[in-house]
């Protein structure tokens, strides 16, 4: 266990006010509705595009247009040929066949890109002229040199076997882009098209909307940032990087501030500086309910019109604050990383892309079966995050359930859902309309569902080099074998024992299922080092000690997970302290075991080793995988199962710690 350091009595009594501040439940300022807020902060707001600024063209894509771009040359410049050939005048064509060939005479000039022609192509001549060549004076067509014959007799002169119409393979001055037409217009978002219609015109500059530069800062005593040593208690600084990037996604440029540590004197003049600097302040952290959740409370140190909103009727995002001071928005976003991120894209996203000259976001929607039961909070609206994937009868939407302050949550999802403020549950198997995030349109190839194993990794990574995606739901054994009765996956990882014979996996299999061996793994007993209740003994041995200790605490799993079903087979009924504690994977009980939160929990070894601690052996499982029989044949099933056999991957499973089965 880490060790503590004794609390000055100065800290000491500032931690003694929070506490009895939380105790007393300080409520947020107001909590009102999402239309509400945006309305109240809308008021005070300037939504036109910012002034506009020069830039390069290479400084140009993705920024959007101040004001209309007007051609002032014609492109292209001048008539030119758009094949290699001969410049004629079709007049002179007229009637040519193979039956009776036009002979003409070749003009002591060979057009090349580039270069002026010289010689005038008049009645019975022609020119040889390179594709993109300048039209000479008379010619008025272009035949390709294929349907010409030269004619070798000393005199140069060609054959030719097809009748030329006027404007034959050229394109006239003007014809792509006519002087003084209107090229671009103003709010066109710039991408490499639009780049190479400006180049054309000759212009290496233009006048874009100036990015709203965003000031970016974090608070928290608990945050580090990324790269340094992780201290006890401390987490990574995650809000920064997302909001940052979140920013420029947007068309914002990031001024990035760091973390700050709750302190309101440091807080405030970071804050006052972020002001000067920028045209907006992100500030993520530090505006819930204690008296150690400051930012609110320096957010009106800093002018008027000062705080607009404080508690927002949604889930996730309640504790959003939004305020302006002057004529500058300052947000102070949720601590936990999905209720930033979630508020970010409602609240100050919109913002951002108005001052930065962009339309709203069109958010696109499908409907989606939600096929488990979601319950809600009354009086707040709330966003769940889904994974999709492709059902029998169309999409289904499995809500993530990481929670807000879970760093993948925002990022892995799909999409999400509400539920409205006046409903405390959503029914399963019901509809919704999913709003899709990013580039979630495309489903993945394969879907597993079920127990997670670390080296489930190895195997899929093995099926992406044989190029197929796949999404992966932890949702235990037992969710994995649902999911495959309902069609829902194309592949379910296992891990279950029957009660009945001690055998694994077999008693899972239904019509329409078939059991394919994935490996061996060991099931023990994990322990700090050190600890003389297990260090040296066998499993039974250490078990009876420990239970019969109450102040042994354990760590459990989760219902419905294979190492849970194991756990209530060793416990044999018994409840020992830390029973009702269920993390959700191996990691979390090996990190509940090695921080000292717990005592003794069931994982698998490969985890001990990974966290430092003692193992116990208990049982080797088997860990295998239930196969839709009627998505079998799939590309990505056939691969998911070649990729199972194949010696590089079983390779790395061994690496892991596990002994792969055989087919």
């Amino acid at each position: 266990m880490s060790e503590t350091r004794k609390l000055r009595p100065s800290e000491e009594s500032d931690l003694m006010m929070r506490v009895r501040a939380a105790a007393r439940q300080e409520q947020f300022l107001e909590v009102v509705s999402a239309e509400e807020a945006r309305a109240r902060f809308e008021r005070h707001l300037d939504l036109t595009p910012l002034p506009a600024e020069a830039v390069t063209l290479a400084e140009s894509r993705t920024r959007v247009l101040a004001k209309d771009v007007v051609a002032a040359v014609d492109a292209p410049p001048f008539d030119r040929s758009n094949v290699d050939g001969f410049a004629v005048r079709a007049a002179d064509t007229l009637g040519a066949s193979d039956g009776n060939p036009k002979v003409l005479t070749l003009n002591n000039e060979v057009i090349a890109c580039g270069y002026a022609p010289a010689i005038t192509v008049t009645s019975g001549t022609c020119t040889a002229i390179a594709t993109g060549g300048v039209i000479p004076r008379g010619a008025d067509a272009v035949v390709m040199i294929e349907q010409t014959e030269p004619i070798k007799d000393g005199v140069p002169r060609i054959e030719l076997r097809r009748t030329a119409a006027p404007g034959q393979f050229l394109s006239y001055a003007g014809s792509d882009i006519a002087r003084g037409e209107t090229l671009l217009r103003r709010g066109t978002r710039i991408g490499a098209r639009e780049i190479g219609m400006l180049a054309a015109c000759g212009l290496d500059r233009i006048e874009v909307v100036r990015k709203p530069r965003v000031a970016v800062l974090s608070t928290g005593d608990e945050l580090i940032e990324p790269g340094k040593p992780l201290k006890p208690a401390g987490v990574y600084d995650s809000n920064s990087a997302i909001i940052a990037a979140a920013i420029a996604e947007a068309g914002g440029e990031p001024i990035f501030f760091g973390a700050y540590p709750d302190d309101a004197m440091i807080l405030e003049k970071a804050a006052r500086d972020a002001l000067a600097a920028g045209d907006m302040v992100v500030l993520s952290g530090g505006t819930s309910k204690g008296a150690g959740d400051l930012s609110h409370r320096v957010v009106c140190q800093l002018g008027k019109p000062g705080i607009l909103v404080h508690g927002v009727a949604l889930k996730p995002g309640k504790p959003l604050c939004l305020g302006v001071v002057g004529d500058k928005p300052i947000v102070v976003l949720p601590g936990f990383p999905t209720s930033a991120i979630f508020t970010f894209h409602a609240f100050v996203a919109p913002v951002i892309r108005a001052r930065a000259g962009l339309p709203p976001e069109a958010a696109e929607t499908i409907t989606a079966r939600v096929p488990v039961r979601v319950t809600s909070e009354l009086g707040r609206k709330e966003f769940v995050l889904v994974s999709l994937i492709e059902g029998e009868e169309g999409a289904v939407a499995f809500p993530t359930g990481k929670g807000s302050g879970a760093v993948t949550s925002f990022s892995q999802a799909d999409g999400f859902f509400e539920i409205d403020a006046l409903v405390s549950a959503f029914d399963a198997d019901s509809d919704a309309q999913v709003t899709l995030i990013g580039n979630a349109a495309r489903a993945p190839d394969l879907v597993i569902m079920g127990s997670h194993d670390v080296a489930l990794d190895a195997l899929v990574g093995g099926l992406a080099d044989r190029g197929f995606s796949a999404r992966t739901l932890a949702v235990g054994s037992l969710g994995g074998v649902a999911a495959a009765n309902r069609g829902e996956c194309d592949v379910a990882p296992v891990h279950l024992i029957d009660p009945v014979n001690g055998q694994y996996n077999k008693h899972l299999l239904a019509p329409g299922l078939s059991l394919v061996p994935g490996w061996r793994r060991m099931q023990g007993i994990l322990f700090r080092p050190g600890d003389m209740r297990f260090a040296g003994r066998s499993a039974q041995e250490a078990l009876k000690i420990v239970l019969a200790d109450a102040s042994v605490l354990m760590v459990n799993r989760n219902a419905g997970a294979g190492t849970r079903v194991l756990m209530d087979k060793l416990l044999d009924g018994a409840r020992p302290p830390g029973y009702a504690n269920q993390p959700k994977s191996h990691n979390a009980v090996a990190a509940a075991i090695a921080q000292g939160r717990a005592d003794w929990g069931l994982a698998i070894e490969p985890v001990a080793k990974l966290y430092g601690l003692g193992f116990l052996p208990v049982s080797a499982e088997h860990y295998d995988f239930l196969v839709v029989d009627k998505r079998r044949e799939r590309p990505a099933v056939q691969a998911f199962l070649a990729a199972l056999n194949d010696e590089t991957t079983r390779e790395q499973i061994r690496a892991l710690g596990m002994e792969p089965g055989s087919s």
